[in-house]
């Protein structure tokens, strides 16, 4: 047995360790340190500059997730865009729904992407490779502010607010996604932990409040994820979205016919009912 360890400090005053097994990568990209290793319980573990990213074992949970809530409760979506996730795993959730006619993929590092499509098959399959995916290597925020194009889903697949992902929690992000959003459309977005990062996720409510008539967020326990439950903005000008109701969000995911291990409309729905200590972070 390996006494190697990967140590995450993304926490002040609380670290969190993972035995590498077997190092596959480690190297430095354009834009950031990239370490890969194997883990006995989660697989293939990809950190980027020292925070665990994604891992085979639970990556279904976070991309279900960040994919299926804004789809299925928007209907009818034909334009995809994800910002981030050079992993490949959100637009492979993306393109099971048939209805999509584009997913664009907006990512910082081409290394990362290459990474991937090398190391973590498992996770991406052959979505960079089909058809429907438009693959943009830009700045999420330049791209947001400048596209012609109009989405009907915009799924912001970000780091930590660190390094390339700190653009990402801007209100001038916020406002820019807000004007290429096809109107009826929804954003959701990454917020971390709320019991590790509070602040994180009340400054991006409260900005998205200030651009949208509805925000807010829902929640999933990731394992890999330290702290408890991950929070995930919510989005839109249009409010009945959230309020989806079960027989409808059931009869799309059946028609749809997408096979999920996390998922369910009956999760979609109450990933939308608060701890009260997040409901008092958000307002």
């Amino acid at each position: 047995m390996s006494d190697d360890w990967f140590e995450e400090t993304l926490y002040p005053g609380v670290h969190s360790r993972l035995r590498i097994d077997r190092r596959l990568y480690q190297g430095d990209s354009e834009h950031q340190r990239l370490e890969l290793f194997e883990n006995d319980r989660f697989g293939r573990v990809l950190t980027l500059n020292g925070v665990v990213q994604t891992t085979e074992a639970d990556e279904f949970i976070y991309h279900e997730m960040l994919t299926h809530v804004p789809l299925l409760a928007h209907a009818r979506p034909r334009e995809v865009m994800v910002i981030g996730g050079g992993d490949g795993g959100m637009i492979e959730e993306v393109l099971k729904h048939r209805a999509v006619g584009r997913v664009t993929l907006v990512e910082i590092d081409a290394g990362v992407i290459a990474f991937s499509k090398k190391y973590l098959g498992s996770i991406c399959g052959d979505a960079f490779d089909d058809p429907r995916t438009n693959i943009v290597i830009a700045d999420g925020l330049v791209h947001a502010e400048t596209t012609d194009d109009r989405y009907d889903v915009i799924i912001v697949d970000s780091t930590d607010p660190i390094g390339p992902g700190e653009a990402l929690f801007s209100d001038r992000f916020y406002r820019a996604c807000n004007r290429c959003l096809a109107p009826g459309g929804v954003m959701v977005t990454q917020n971390g932990v709320p019991f590790m990062q509070p602040a994180e996720l009340a400054k991006s409510v409260s900005a998205m409040r200030a651009l949208f008539a509805d925000a807010g967020c829902y929640l999933a326990a990731v394992p890999s994820y330290m702290g408890g439950s991950m929070a995930f903005g919510w989005a839109t000008d249009d409010g009945a979205l959230r309020a989806t109701g079960l027989s409808v969000l059931q009869s799309r995911f059946d028609s749809a016919s997408i096979e999920t291990r996390y998922y369910t409309p009956a999760v979609h729905q109450a990933a939308f009912a608060l701890p009260r200590f997040i409901q008092d972070l958000v307002g």
